[in-house]
């Protein structure tokens, strides 16, 4: 027969977060979740032959189409893949993951103090190089879906030029669709877009292999002589036809960040099975269309690859990939936001879990419409994939430089790796990322201004909110009570206890939270338990089961509970308490309330924030998600206590 306390269980059920990344049980398993990559992971730069090649050879660059000019745009492209997507992500810094998580912000977990807040000039500066690359890699996913899309439309003008007025309707209304489809979440939409991103790949590597089996010579492309050569001769154009040539390695970024998605093996299947042999082929085949078809082809070399009798169903599947394309730095920036949260850069958000069985599955509504509003604006305001390309590689450029920075930090403290063995690894990653940086420094005023704005827009976003919130856990721990000379106070007055528990949110351990101290001021009475909550961000995706709830007895019926979680996981309030039982705190859950303080915010002259940023912190507190739903407690058992706090 159940007892009491096993039927409040089943009235406030309080589940565990979702537990673990995709495990993979069987070879089965592998191809599957290499399928799912296929279609999440390398949309963006699987698709990054529609607009690369023509890029090169766009008449700004000044680079005439022909036989040695060719050879070495191609050998660049090769060795860009080669050496951006082989030998520096999966080679080095996807081995870099934090307990299977990766992204930028996993990277600055790891080389974090534990234990401690960011301290010393060199911490502060790594802190500042990954906000900086994160808000480049936000910017990058609101640069994605437009370049990709527009890519693709603009087929439709190679196809007939009369249509050229509905490319960006076009591409308007395959956005909104985009978009609306992401609330399906990641697992969902990889196992529709795996499949059609199969046939993508399989699509352009058909369309290439003929035009190389024509023109076998662009084979030789592989040798790197031919990239030197390219230099020599075309001296200034030559470099900063790199602005053009990292095109082709957009995307990279997101093997790292979705890693948490797929795991490290799918996402390196899907490559060596499939993506590096259908990109080759593709690229050299736009290669041997430019030597065989001279100046025609290099209007469009992608679609310039296609029979004229086919060309129609190329452009439907072009656009379809466009679509999934977009989907890559989409799930990496939910991923970036819900970790900006849980690190503190960032108010809160609503997380929705797609998944029960993968904890990295997430939607996070708030970020979908920001991201389709200024993706929308962007089509609307460049209009056509030429004019975005300048914008896009410089964003792609920053965050890949930026990772590469971090890394020594995590070679150095997390490898134990020497300072000469990190810095010759990292020093000559810098020399394949800073030329292309450099080159796309140059295309600031032709659009290379837009990830800048955007990135620096996030970036004052998040170091606002980490510094507002620093400012007024200052401001609050003034008027804070030790819990002993409370507990001391409870031995001298012997308050009225009331039935049941009460649990008070605590931002900092050691102290009386200030709800608490209100209640029991005007109340004059205690409940037979009280709960001080502690909820703690660890440096690590996921804590383990035995280390989430930590409970120490004060005395009194007053008990100090800390509640851990890791940056990529949601907390539960309910179901920290649940756990206490664990060790030793009986909680009849029905007989639970939880008291939370609210702060009134009033800009003032206080110092530590400048009256701008004090203005910015306020209207992102005041629509900061409640924390009743953040931390999922139940509204109907929550009394909040408000204060005025000046700033």
């Amino acid at each position: 027969m159940a007892t009491e306390q096993d039927a409040d269980d089943l009235a406030d059920p309080s589940p565990d977060p979702p537990s673990a990344a995709p495990t993979i049980t069987s070879t089965r398993d592998l191809l599957a979740l290499s399928l799912g990559a296929l279609g999440v992971v390398y949309g963006d730069l699987g698709t990054s032959p529609l607009y690369t090649v023509r890029e090169c050879f766009h008449p700004s660059h000044g680079i005439a189409v022909g036989y040695e000019n060719v050879l070495g745009v191609l050998s660049l492209i090769f060795w860009a893949l080669t050496i951006a997507v082989i030998v520096k992500y999966m080679a080095f810094v996807m081995r870099a993951d934090n307990q299977g998580e990766g992204g930028i912000l996993a990277l600055l977990a790891l080389i974090m103090p534990k234990g401690r807040a960011e301290q010393g000039r060199r911490t502060a500066a790594l802190v500042l190089v990954a906000l900086i690359g994160t808000s480049l890699l936000l910017s990058d996913g609101m640069i994605t879906p437009v370049i990709t899309v527009l890519g693709a439309v603009e087929g439709l003008e190679v196809a007939m030029p009369v249509l050229a007025p509905f490319v960006v309707p076009t591409a308007l209304a395959i956005l909104v669709g985009l978009f609306m489809l992401q609330r399906r979440g990641t697992a969902a939409v990889g196992a529709l877009f795996g499949p059609a991103m199969l046939v993508w790949f399989a699509m352009i590597a058909a369309l290439g292999l003929p035009w190389v089996l024509r023109e076998p010579r662009v084979l030789e492309a592989v040798l790197p002589w031919h990239a030197l050569r390219f230099f020599a001769a075309n001296g200034l154009h030559g470099f900063l036809v790199l602005s053009a040539v990292v095109l082709c390695i957009t995307g990279t970024e997101a093997l790292f960040a979705d890693m948490g998605h797929f795991g490290r093996r799918p996402i390196r299947l899907a490559w060596y099975a499939v993506v590096f042999p259908a990109l080759l082929l593709n690229y050299f085949g736009q290669g041997a269309a430019l030597l065989l078809g001279g100046k025609a082809a290099a209007a469009n070399p992608f679609y310039a690859l296609a029979p004229s009798a086919l060309l129609y169903p190329v452009i439907a599947v072009s656009t379809m990939a466009a679509i999934i394309a977009s989907q890559a730095l989409i799930s990496g920036s939910f991923s970036l936001a819900q970790q900006a949260v849980q690190l503190g850069y960032s108010p809160r958000l609503r997380v929705v879990h797609t998944s029960s069985a993968a904890r990295g599955q997430i939607y996070v509504p708030e970020i979908n419409a920001v991201l389709f509003v200024v993706c929308s604006a962007l089509a609307l305001t460049f209009r056509n994939s030429s004019n975005l390309a300048a914008a896009y590689g410089l964003a792609v450029t920053g965050t890949m430089t930026a990772t590469s920075i971090l890394m020594f930090a995590v070679a150095r403290r997390a490898w134990g790796w020497s300072a000469a063995k990190a810095g010759l690894v990292v020093g000559l990653l810098l020399c394949f990322d800073l030329p292309f940086l450099l080159a796309n420094f140059t295309k600031l005023a032709h659009g290379g201004w837009v990830p800048v704005v955007i990135g620096g827009g996030v970036l004052t976003l998040m170091t606002t909110w980490k510094r507002g919130r620093a400012v007024l856990a200052s401001h609050m721990a003034r008027g804070m009570v030790p819990t002993s000379q409370f507990l001391a106070t409870l031995d001298a007055e012997g308050p009225a206890r009331v039935s049941g528990t009460a649990v008070f949110m605590s931002s900092n351990q050691g102290v009386v939270p200030p709800a608490l101290i209100h209640n029991f001021k005007h109340n004059k009475v205690l409940h037979e338990q009280v709960v001080l909550l502690s909820v703690t961000t660890e440096n690590v995706p996921k804590v383990q089961h035995d280390r989430r709830v930590e409970v120490e007895d004060l005395g009194h019926g007053l008990f100090a509970v800390v509640a851990r979680h890791g940056f990529m996981e949601t907390p539960n309030v309910p179901w920290a308490v649940r756990h206490c039982r664990d060790q030793g705190l009986r909680v009849r859950m029905s007989e639970v309330s939880y008291y939370l303080g609210r702060e009134s915010l009033l800009i003032g002259r206080e110092p530590g924030l400048a009256g701008w940023r004090k203005a910015i912190f306020s209207f992102l507190s005041r629509n900061a998600r409640p924390a009743t739903a953040f931390f999922s407690i139940p509204p109907d058992r929550v009394v909040e206590l408000g204060m005025q706090v000046e700033l």
